[in-house]
């Protein structure tokens, strides 16, 4: 029901191992299904499918939940993609606070 869109420096496998090592632990989640460019994962929070795809130098992440714009499921999934670097020396946002 909600989806989400960011573009970043990563490769499009270290995308999905970010969220592999996200999702499982922030949200409880699943991977339910995966391939080089998307993975989806399952939960008692929700769905969310990630779709990545390198366009240069750039790797557009989109994410797509089962959830509205106001759940734990969609409030976690920007968290994930603000952490995303958005350029190759960039870290994390800041305040984001206990985040990894």
């Amino acid at each position: 029901m909600a989806g989400y869109q960011r573009k970043t420096a990563l490769e499009p496998k270290e995308v999905l191992a970010k969220a592999e090592q996200f999702l499982p632990s922030r949200l409880g989640l699943t991977k339910i299904k995966g391939s080089a460019h998307s993975a989806t994962y399952s939960g008692a929070e929700g769905t969310v499918t990630l779709v990545v795809h390198r366009h240069g130098p750039y790797t557009d992440v989109v994410a797509d939940t089962d959830r509205l714009r106001t759940s734990r499921m969609d409030y976690e999934i920007q968290r994930f993609l603000a952490l995303l670097p958005y350029e190759p020396h960039d870290k994390q946002d800041p305040g984001l606070g206990d985040v990894p």
